[in-house]
Parts: structure tokens; C-alpha cells; sequence
């Protein structure tokens, strides 16, 4: 008689998530771009936009698609008018970033802020600039670095509020 040692059943290992689609926003999409964000906006993370805002700047907007057609996360690029102690060119101001929370980990921001700086690029931005209330983490993996409101797209920096003690981060491009 031959004795073996049993093997466990071959088992299946987990399938990565598939990619996300990343495309630009439609108008159409301004409800799921405010529903993505309020929970960020009760956080304190992001500014409260009106759902109307979303459908007139939905041009700015990247939006990450799951393959079931919800949002898994967004992203706004606006361009500005570049400080003039960056020379005056055009600057992007990376907005609204946010990934639902059953989304963060799974590459999603990742994928929205690699097609943000895709973007910049093709639209030949000299830098690109970002305020966040939390780390940025994702941010500095990606090259970012903190900087003053004083470089920043004035505009831009004439908007944040500094009750929010946002810490404001750039890309050379």
C-alpha cells in the first residue's frame, strides 16, 4: 500500500481588479461627481460644490469608470494664468481629487493623476499645482513638492481659504 500525503485543492488566487476607464466628464455625470465628493466634503477634505458647478466645469473633470458604469473616482485640471515668478506661461490646478473609499488602494488615483499629467502635458502646461488638506502622499510619489501660495497661479491662490490650512504642492513639467 502507497501512502501520500494529501495537497490541498489547487485554489483559485484573486484576480486583480480590471482597469479603470478613465475619460473625460460629461455634463451628464454632475449628480455622481457631487454624490463621489460628499463624503469627502463632509470630511473637511474638499470644498462643497453645487451640483450645477460639476455641469458647467465638467470639461475639467476626469472621471475614473468602473466596469459596472459608477464613478470610482474624479479628478478637476484647470488652467491658470502661471504666477509671474513662474515666468506668466499657463499653469494646471489639480482639483476634487477623490476616490470612493471601496475604490482607495485599488490603483484608482494612481490612474486619474497619471491621465491628469498626460493631460498637462499635451496641453503644455510649465507646472502643475495642487492644495490638500491631507498628506499627498500620492502626490509626492508622483514628483510634487510643497511650494508657497506665492508661485502658485494667482487666481488660484487668491481662492483657497486659509482656515482650511491646505498645504499646497507643485509639479514641474
Amino acid at each position: 500500500m502507497i501512502t501520500a500525503t494529501p495537497r490541498p485543492a489547487p485554489q483559485e488566487h484573486a484576480r486583480p481588479a480590471p482597469p479603470h476607464a478613465v475619460r473625460t466628464a460629461r455634463q451628464e455625470d454632475a449628480p455622481a461627481l457631487a454624490e463621489l465628493s460628499r463624503p469627502f466634503v463632509r470630511s473637511g477634505a474638499l470644498r462643497e460644490r453645487p451640483v450645477e458647478l460639476y455641469a458647467a466645469h465638467a470639461a475639467d473633470f476626469l472621471v475614473a469608470e468602473a466596469a459596472d458604469g459608477t464613478l470610482a473616482g474624479c479628478v478637476g485640471l484647470r488652467t491658470h494664468r502661471a504666477a509671474p515668478a513662474e515666468g506668466g506661461g499657463r499653469a494646471g490646478v489639480v482639483y476634487n481629487f477623490c476616490v470612493a473609499g471601496h475604490r482607495q488602494g485599488s490603483g484608482v488615483g494612481a490612474a486619474l493623476l497619471r491621465a491628469v499629467l498626460a493631460t498637462a502635458h499635451a496641453e503644455r502646461l510649465g507646472a502643475l499645482f495642487t492644495a490638500t488638506t491631507g498628506g499627498g502622499g500620492l502626490f509626492l510619489r508622483y514628483g510634487f513638492a510643497p511650494t508657497t501660495a506665492r508661485l502658485a497661479p494667482p487666481s488660484w491662490a487668491a481662492s483657497l481659504d486659509p482656515r482650511r490650512n491646505a498645504r499646497i504642492l507643485t509639479k514641474s513639467l
